[in-house]
């Protein structure tokens, strides 16, 4: 309902229908009281439409129609505003799951990939591979003298020769048994390989972990494809005890029987 405008009678003094507003005294005039009643007159008629709507009447269904609007609306922004909490709630979780993820590959690359840790395990790998040829070229060694002395023993007659022979033999049977300990030391080296493999591996299952486990990652695994040619393909290396379908050697004596 529009509100019905009244003119002030101010309006009208300063349109020359009324005299002006006299001042005496440094007090307000007569027409102070007037203006306040006009005021107030008009801040009732802007309270009248929201009296008139709250008992009833023709703008009631207006009035209902723009209530039931603004509920619609503020219903989908309720919904709207739950999907945004919901999105929020995992776009932290992917956060934690990121920062995580970066803390594990930093203690990687610190202690092992990057670190002193990988270096020291290239060098035990490197001493394991020299220590065994040195140990095996030993051995061969002494296998050749004995093999040798022992073919000169069966033909000397000489007591002395036959005792020089002898202890020949006992010492490359000595040196033998000094190359055989190279077992004991790539026992040792190759165990702190394993430590470090270990502590690579325990990392990488919490990444697996963070991320939904190995079956989660499984899904997302490329297919391995053996890329090698001819004889290379071939080659397999030795099988382990746990390994199956590998020929044994029963197996292969039964082929030339």
């Amino acid at each position: 309902m529009p509100i019905q405008r009244r003119r002030f009678r101010i309006e009208e003094a300063f349109a020359g229908n009324l005299p002006p507003l006299a001042m005496t005294d440094g007090e307000v005039g007569p027409m102070h009281q007037e203006i306040m009643n006009e005021l107030r007159a008009i801040r009732s008629q802007m309270a009248a439409p929201v009296r008139g709507a709250a008992s009833g009447g023709a703008g009631d269904a207006v009035s209902e129609q723009e209530v039931a609007d603004a509920l619609a609306l503020l219903a989908t922004y309720r919904a709207q505003i739950e999907q945004c909490e919901k999105l929020k709630v995992e776009l932290d979780l992917i956060y934690d799951a990121i920062s995580r993820t970066k803390r594990e590959i930093a203690v990687l690359h610190g202690n092992s990939f990057g670190g002193e840790e990988m270096a020291r395990v290239k060098g035990e790998l490197g001493a394991v591979v020299g220590g065994t040829e040195e140990a095996t070229q030993q051995i061969l060694e002494a296998a050749e003298s004995i093999d040798q002395a022992a073919s000169a023993l069966t033909k000397v007659n000489s007591p002395d020769q036959q005792k020089l022979l002898s202890e020949e033999i006992q010492e490359r049977v000595v040196s033998i048994f000094e190359a055989c300990n190279f077992q004991d030391l790539t026992g040792q080296r190759i165990k702190k390989v394993m430590t470090t493999m270990k502590f690579i591996e325990n990392h990488i299952a919490v990444m697996m972990d963070i991320w939904g486990g190995i079956d989660a990652i499984k899904s997302h695994a490329p297919p391995i494809a053996d890329s090698r040619e001819g004889d290379d393909r071939l080659l397999n290396g030795p099988k382990l005890a746990e390994d199956g379908g590998h020929a044994s050697q029963d197996d292969i004596d039964a082929l030339f029987d």
